[in-house]
């Protein structure tokens, strides 16, 4: 049986290793840094609470976004501002939007602006495909459904909005690099 020290330093390993992805899906899915760093808080409040039950290290990010997910669609439906983080989180925050290069491509409104368009289901399979550099079966975990749905969902996603943003060829980190498909990770 495991103590509580153990969860807490398994919560603080999670923490260390997972803030920075966690921020970086908060951002991409809200209009504003500090709703983003609402989104990470609670979530990780609701990590904290529940960290006897956080999965394996491999499964810890994914469950993370399931939990962000739920979170953001909170957020999104209630339309309630959370309450915000001292400096520090906004510091941190400013941090990860220089190095996110999402935000350094001229397109990216463009981009944005497109996926707007898209459906639900269809953006977030897109969204944790390409940003967040999920296969497509961790994506269905996090999407709770079937690895099958969400390649396809996939698929009709990067030809919609193709469709939309258009597929001229540029220099890496245009456009078309969004939509194309991730070249596959080793060991998987």
């Amino acid at each position: 049986m495991s103590s509580g020290t153990d969860h807490e330093d398994r919560f603080r390993r999670v923490y260390a290793a997972d803030f920075q992805p966690l921020l970086a899906y908060a951002l991409r899915r809200v209009a504003h840094p500090e709703d983003a760093a609402d989104v990470v808080a609670e979530t990780l409040l609701v990590a904290w609470r529940r960290r006897e039950d956080l999965p394996p290290d491999g499964e810890a990010r994914l469950w993370l976004y399931g939990v962000a997910r739920r979170v953001l669609a909170n957020h999104h439906r209630g339309g309630v501002r959370r309450q915000r983080l001292g400096e520090r989180l906004r510091h941190r925050i400013t941090a990860t939007m220089a190095a996110d290069p999402g935000s350094e491509v001229p397109e990216r409104l463009a981009v944005r602006a497109a996926l707007a368009r898209l459906g639900e289901l269809d953006r977030e399979v897109l969204m944790l495909t390409v940003w967040e550099g999920l296969e497509p079966r961790e994506a269905a975990s996090v999407l709770r459904v079937s690895p099958a749905v969400v390649r396809t969902r996939l698929s009709r996603a990067r030809a919609r909005l193709r469709e939309l943003v258009g597929d001229d060829l540029g220099p890496p980190g245009h456009v078309p690099g969004v939509l194309a498909a991730p070249a596959p990770k080793e060991g998987r």
